[in-house]
């Protein structure tokens, strides 16, 4: 028996398609991931408009959403519990 899929398992289809327009739900502060700027610093701020510029995964389970925050640009991979709508 398998397990049902998680609102961001693979398994479930996708909650954002290309070119959606969606908004950040949460602070994302640098992990690492990004170079040339410190660990710990804030990198997409509630509220903040971006656009999904590519669908990819994370460790063959998660979904990853590739969002282009234009204001700031910065290209920022996040998962769809962090997004919204913005439409």
């Amino acid at each position: 028996m398998t397990s049902p899929a998680g609102p961001e398992d693979l398994d479930a289809p996708p909650r954002f398609v290309l070119g959606s327009k969606v908004r950040a739900r949460a602070a994302v502060r640098n992990d690492g991931s990004v170079p040339h700027v410190p660990v710990g610093d804030l990198l997409v701020e509630p509220g903040d408009l971006g656009y999904v510029r590519d669908i990819g995964s994370f460790l063959q389970r998660f979904r990853i959403y590739e969002i282009d925050f234009i204001r700031s640009g910065r290209i920022i991979g996040m998962r769809a519990g962090e997004l919204e709508p913005a439409d």
